[in-house]
């Protein structure tokens, strides 16, 4: 998987088709991505004792990796990534422009 957590990506199915976002957790055994304000989904709540109210909160749900791809500032749109080397390390690259993209620090 060529996407990491930081990420901007675009939304390319589904109904929530052109929405974008950050990548804030991904799952690699499910092959599912969560996105910052996209698949919003309502949960019900059972009160406890760290929310001793409950409610209906909404949250990020999953989102398929292959219905994403990543976001391109410049063009304004999805591209696809590649690995290359560089000075003996491997790095990603956009494919259509080829510019190498940063790695960003945890």
């Amino acid at each position: 998987m060529k996407l990491r957590v930081g990420d901007t990506v675009i939304v390319i199915a589904g109904s929530e088709k052109g929405k974008t976002g950050k990548i804030l957790k991904i799952n690699h055994k499910t092959n599912r991505i969560i996105v910052e304000d996209v698949n919003k989904v309502t949960k019900h709540v059972k009160p406890s004792q760290t929310d001793p109210d409950g409610g209906i909160i909404t949250v990020e749900a999953g989102i398929d990796v292959s219905n994403l791809a990543y976001y391109d500032s410049k063009l304004k749109r999805g591209v696809k990534l590649g690995y290359r080397f560089e000075d003996g390390k491997k790095v990603r690259f956009n494919k259509k422009t080829g510019v190498t993209i940063k790695e960003q620090k945890r």
